[in-house]
């Protein structure tokens, strides 16, 4: 059984087909250092009730989020409804054009949970439109990364500082 940190810890729930939101989750997560980064289909309840709060990063699909993290959404919704309310959250996505329908879609997930979102919504812009840019590896640029790696490292200061 794998053994969770025991400082509050900020859980990296996050799925990328292209690369970039991996390497966006990534840079969070070394920014945050207490954190456990945990790719959409490995996130289960217990991930999401031993955590102090959550980063949530993806891309946008067809302006939703990505089949994969939905899929952790629709699977662990019930089994901690009511049991995470007031938790702190923030979302990183990676866009193909706005971000805002998967923005939209993981804050009514968040709504139902009851969660806090406790920082502005990083959406990175790849404006990919053809079919190949679209199915391309995407290179994140460093600014983006520095801002991913303050992210994380925020968002766990404040779980440690109790802030949150």
């Amino acid at each position: 059984m794998e053994e969770y940190p025991l400082a509050p810890h900020l859980l990296i729930a996050w799925h990328s087909r292209t690369g970039a939101s991996a390497a966006m989750a990534e840079a969070a997560a070394a920014g945050a250092q207490n954190a456990r980064l945990i790719r959409a289909d490995g996130v289960t309840g217990a991930d999401l009730l031993a955590a102090a709060g959550y980063l949530f990063v993806c891309p946008e699909n067809l302006a939703s989020v990505s089949g994969l993290m939905k899929e952790m959404f629709d699977s662990t919704y019930y089994a901690v409804l009511g049991r995470i309310e007031g938790r702190p959250y923030a979302t990183i996505i990676a866009a193909g054009s706005d971000g805002a329908g998967a923005q939209r879609q993981i804050d009514r997930i968040a709504t139902g949970w009851r969660l806090r979102r406790v920082a502005d919504p990083l959406i990175v812009n790849f404006a990919a439109q053809s079919p190949e840019a679209i199915a391309a590896s995407k290179q994140v640029p460093d600014e983006v990364l520095k801002q991913c790696q303050e992210l994380g490292s925020a968002l766990a200061e404040g779980l440690c500082q109790g802030i949150f």
